[in-house]
This record gives C-alpha cells, sequence and structure tokens, in this order.
C-alpha cells in the first residue's frame, strides 16, 4: 500500500522489532523532530528504549538520563555505537541535580518516563516510589525550568483512576488512587498542571493503560501481564493469574505509547498541564488475553492458567476513552492487541532461542 494513509516502519537497521506507523504521522513527525534535541528520562527502560528508537529514527539527538536501577545498558549501548553523535547517556538520578541538568542542556523537549513501576513493588517500597515518583517528577520540572525547555511530556498511569465503576474511564472522572504507585502518578500530573499555571511550562501528562511489547520484562516478581504469560508459555508452564481471571485491562502496544507519545512532543497545541489517556480503547479480561497468548504459543487447550488471590492495590475493571488524546494531538492506534501480541510472543521466541543456543 501506498500514499499518505499507508503504514511504514518507522525505523529500519537501528530498531529490531520495528513500528510500523502511519507513513503521514511519520512525515510529519520527522520534520518536528528531525535535527530537534531531546532528552529522555529513563530512557533504558521499555517504553523508553522504544521511544529512543523511534526518535533516533526521525533524526533527532537524544541525551538519556537513567540510574539502571531496574534496567540495563544493553539496548542503549547498541544505538550509541550506531549513533555515536546523537545518542550521550548520562548515568544517575533523576533525583540528582547535576545529572539532570547535564542531561538537559540544550533539550527543546523532556519525555519524563524515570520511575519506580508496579503496583506491588510500590506496595512493598511506598517511600522509595514517593521519591522516585513525585519528588524526582519535581526536579524534572525545575530542571526544565532551568534549561529553558520548551514541552516536558510526562508518563502516567491509568492505576490513578482506580477502581471506579464508571467505563470507559474519561479524564473528567475524579481519581482515586489505590496504592502508592497511583498516588505517585496523580502527584506527578499535579505538579504538570501547577508547573503549566505558575510558569508557563508546555506539559502533558500521558495516562498510559497496560502497555506490552517486545524488550519488556517478564524475568521479575512486578512483572507486567503479557511477558509474564508468553515466558511461561513458552516453557509450557501454565500462565499465573492474580485473581479470578475476570478483571479487565486495556492492552496498549508500545508503538501505540510510542506514537502518543511523540505525538504529544509535538503537536502544535497548546498543552497546559493535560492529563490524557493513551490507551487501544479495547477492553480484555486477563483470561483471554492468556488464551489468546496460548493459542499464538500453540501451549494446547489443556494448559489452564494457575489463580492465586488478588494482590493489593489491584484495580478491577479498565478500558480508556481516548478522545481527548485525538483531538489534541491526532492519536489513534496503530496496532491491534491481537498483532501487538503476535509481535511480542515471536520476539519472546527469539529471546528464549538465543538463550538456550
Amino acid at each position: 500500500m501506498s500514499g499518505p494513509g499507508a503504514t511504514r516502519p518507522v525505523a529500519t537497521d537501528i530498531v529490531d522489532t520495528p513500528m510500523k506507523l502511519p507513513a503521514d504521522k511519520v512525515s510529519r513527525l520527522k520534520s518536528f523532530y528531525e535535527g530537534r534535541r531531546v532528552c529522555v528520562t529513563g530512557g533504558a527502560g521499555f517504553i523508553g528504549g522504544h521511544l529512543c528508537d523511534a526518535l533516533l529514527s526521525l533524526g533527532a539527538s537524544i541525551s538519556v538520563i537513567d540510574d539502571l536501577s531496574n534496567s540495563t545498558l544493553d539496548h542503549l549501548a547498541e544505538l550509541i555505537e550506531l549513533e555515536p553523535d546523537r545518542v550521550q547517556f548520562v548515568h544517575g538520578s533523576i533525583l540528582e541535580d547535576k545529572a539532570l541538568d547535564e542531561a538537559m542542556d540544550g533539550a527543546a523537549t523532556v519525555f519524563h518516563l524515570g520511575a519506580m513501576g508496579s503496583v506491588p513493588r510500590s506496595v512493598e517500597m511506598p517511600g522509595r516510589t514517593w521519591a522516585v515518583n513525585a519528588t524526582g517528577t519535581l526536579r524534572v520540572l525545575e530542571a526544565a525550568r532551568r534549561c529553558g525547555v520548551a514541552r516536558v511530556v510526562g508518563a502516567s498511569s491509568s492505576s490513578v483512576y482506580g477502581n471506579q465503576p464508571e467505563l470507559p474511564k474519561r479524564e473528567t472522572q475524579l481519581p482515586r488512587p489505590l496504592s502508592p504507585y497511583a498516588a505517585s502518578k496523580l502527584a506527578l500530573e499535579h505538579l504538570f498542571l501547577s508547573y503549566a499555571s505558575c510558569y508557563g511550562l508546555s506539559t502533558v501528562s500521558l495516562r498510559y493503560f497496560n502497555v506490552f511489547g517486545p524488550r519488556q520484562r517478564a524475568d521479575s516478581q512486578y512483572a507486567a501481564v503479557v511477558p509474564a504469560f508468553a515466558r511461561r508459555l513458552l516453557a509450557g508452564e501454565s500462565p499465573v493469574i492474580h485473581g479470578d481471571g475476570r478483571q479487565t485491562r486495556d492492552f496498549t502496544f508500545v508503538a501505540n505509547a510510542v506514537l502518543a507519545t511523540l505525538l504529544a512532543g509535538s503537536t502544535n497545541t497548546d498543552l497546559k498541564g493535560e492529563a490524557v489517556n493513551v490507551a487501544s480503547g479495547v477492553q480484555s479480561t486477563l483470561l483471554e488475553c492468556a488464551l489468546k497468548l496460548a493459542a499464538i504459543c500453540q501451549s494446547g487447550a489443556s494448559l489452564q492458567p494457575t489463580f492465586t488471590p488478588e494482590r493489593p492495590g489491584d484495580v478491577r475493571h479498565s478500558v480508556a476513552d481516548i478522545s481527548l488524546a485525538k483531538s489534541l494531538m491526532g492519536y489513534e492506534p496503530v496496532c491491534s492487541f491481537d498483532e501487538g501480541l503476535a509481535e511480542t510472543v515471536e520476539w519472546s521466541r527469539h529471546e528464549a532461542g538465543a538463550a538456550g543456543a
């Protein structure tokens, strides 16, 4: 297919799993990011790494700050080797002003993805979660002011909604965070809004809904659902579901999340601290997710999930209204749940094979 509506990869040799984005979006994004210096906090992480891939392919110069507490330098090191003049790495924490100033020097746009993730981890370590996610955000915003940054795009979370029964989740709903992680992400949103109001800094908070995809960690007790399920199924083991499996999620393939993030950074809309849902807009149960993955992994219908008690802080049902993201920045999902699962399993199978070679 050709023409302005065609779909094509954002990158070729830079990315090991090219993200297919609409050609018209790629063209517009390239005209904005080419030659632009950006800073990505948490750029060695899962979403951050994919975002860096896309930014490089669009012609941007990138400065990454990451303390590597929940990630490795492996993928970023490959990018530095490929593009040493356009990729800078600052090994430091977003709690360190000096490291932030070094990373943001000359940056016009900041993507703030650095955080302590996981609801269960935040229940175990509430103080550390708050320090990194809330106080760290304050320091990022202050550094952005010092360095003359034009816009800061922040990673928030669907967890801020809590268990409110109204579906789909809309940005006009009153947040009801159920975990320290969710509370820290709501603090991020409020800080972004206040800095737009008090200092005129252009900011936007993206409420990511259950992002998944290649390179997402599966080797941790805090691993997200999709990589955890895929890893066990590929090993011939039963996927573990916390609860009855009927809880629902709006699973968002990483290509969709990256596209929304790029659009948020480049839109001409005058952003003033809005919180915006980033999702697929489709509701799926964990049981459905496990069955789809079992079919893709060819694990057989006999491999039934193992059920364990629900975890504190987990939300029961979640699906997003994504109309605000469309109206503010032209976002629409470009990859379906099924397509995303297939790509994720393909990557996981390749990694498992490489590890056993």
